[in-house]
């Protein structure tokens, strides 16, 4: 049976088990890792066909949450930032019992917009499925260039991420057009209405992947979960505002005993 690559670092008593976005990799943990590590036992996963779990194809949501959750503790804070808080909250609806809080970054229920929903068109998603078959490169870095503009560090921000999808194999075009089929597709707005375990929602106010016009509908939803909106952050907090990021997870661990 195929193995997702999975590093586990750190000695704290909470085990926080982090999923990275779509095109990328568990590199791009490494800016908090270290602070991270000094409380929590980490759990650094490159998700099925991403980074060095290259063996595993194109999955549905579904599969892809029973494939990281086979490897993962007993029990866990589940930490999914864009595609991969989908992914952790995919877990906290099926295996709650595994979940000791949800933290979703920079991520939608659903990503795609849908009457007053905000969120990205379906024919924007769409023409990144057609770019891809054909400059898999560029239209990749496009999506990454996205996702830090905005802010103050934008451009040190982009080469951040570039770095850390550059630094290991790319994804198979197949795999990158199952994450986008994910992103245009899944909608959870209902069934992570009745979740009761501890939720938080982490944003960035300049993200242009998940409007902040989103916030206030969901906490109207989901009354029992928790938004933080980083004033300057866009669409990757934690490399752009690492120490207000690490401060929120610290505080939350030390909530849940």
């Amino acid at each position: 049976m195929n193995t997702l690559w999975w590093q586990t670092v750190g000695t704290g008593n909470c085990h926080l088990v982090l999923l990275h976005g779509w095109g990328l990799n568990a590199e791009v943990w490494r800016c908090i890792s270290e602070e991270l590590a000094s409380q929590f036992t980490l759990h650094l996963v490159d998700l099925p066909g991403f980074g060095r779990s290259r063996d595993f194809g194109a999955m549905p949501l579904a599969d892809m949450a029973e494939q990281v959750l086979a490897q993962a503790p007993d029990k866990a804070i589940w930490l999914g930032w864009s595609l991969g808080g989908l992914v952790a909250s995919q877990i906290a609806l099926t295996h709650p019992e595994r979940v000791q809080a949800l933290v979703t970054v920079a991520s939608s229920p659903c990503f795609s917009a849908q009457g007053e929903w905000p969120g990205i068109k379906s024919e924007v998603l769409a023409g990144f499925q057609q770019q891809l078959s054909n400059d898999f490169q560029r239209t990749v870095e496009r999506f990454l260039a996205l996702q830090t503009m905005g802010t103050e560090t934008a451009r040190q921000d982009a080469r951040t991420l570039k770095t850390t999808v550059l630094s290991l194999p790319m994804p198979d075009v197949e795999v990158l057009n199952g994450g986008l089929e994910i992103l245009k597709t899944a909608d959870l707005r209902e069934p992570l209405a009745s979740l009761t375990l501890p939720h938080l929602r982490i944003y960035g106010y300049l993200d242009g992947l998940v409007p902040r016009k989103i916030v206030p509908l969901l906490d109207e939803q989901w009354p029992q979960s928790e938004a933080l909106i980083i004033t300057k952050a866009a669409h990757a907090p934690f490399i752009s505002h690492p120490a207000e990021f690490c401060a929120a997870l610290m505080a939350l661990s030390q909530r849940l005993g």
